[in-house]
């Protein structure tokens, strides 16, 4: 992958999250794919890996398919980015599937490659540090703008991420992963 193809994924990422803000903020929603793009550039060169992380949302939160990302981006691309996007299960309230939803997902990463760990690993540090600076200033008033409201259910998933993360744990960004989890949750 080129640098200009890697420009034109952070340019779709940028449509596709353009009205979008992030959870109970004002911060534009893109700020979220572009932090996790540069976590992952931490962790590797490798420019498909960093556009599946500008990307990995897309899928999940517009009407972007699978099928778009490897006609646009390869692959390999829309693999990875698929590697980390949810079933957000429409047909069911999302309290009701959020357990369903997030247990696939840690039974998902049991199985996944050094790659895919790479960007599941960045977007979750992304979130733990939004969360934590959240956390700071409002306490346990921070999970009131999610759909699942309890902290420990919280605390489940964010340690059964990282848990799983087997592959990646010799790098600095699963070591602040690790820290914020016990920051926030103790």
């Amino acid at each position: 992958m080129t640098i200009e193809k890697l420009n034109e994924a952070i340019s779709y990422a940028a449509k596709m999250h353009a009205t979008k803000k992030r959870k109970g903020t004002n911060i534009p929603y893109i700020v979220h794919p572009m932090e996790t793009a540069a976590i992952a550039s931490s962790m590797t060169e490798d420019m498909e890996i960093i556009a599946a992380a500008v990307l990995h949302d897309t899928v999940e939160d517009s009407d972007t398919t699978k099928e778009d990302l490897e006609r646009m981006f390869g692959k390999r691309v829309a693999d990875l980015v698929a590697s980390d996007s949810e079933d957000k299960m429409e047909n069911i309230p999302s309290e009701k599937s959020w357990q369903i939803r997030k247990q696939a997902t840690l039974d998902a990463l049991k199985n996944s490659e050094y790659d895919e760990q790479i960007i599941v690993l960045a977007d979750k540090l992304s979130n733990m540090r939004s969360l934590y600076k959240d956390y700071r200033v409002i306490g346990d008033k921070v999970w009131e703008r999610f759909h699942v409201k309890e902290k420990e259910k919280h605390a489940w998933y964010y340690g059964g991420i990282k848990d799983a993360l087997d592959k990646v744990k010799d790098t600095a960004a699963y070591e602040e992963y690790s820290a914020l989890i016990a920051k926030v949750f103790g």
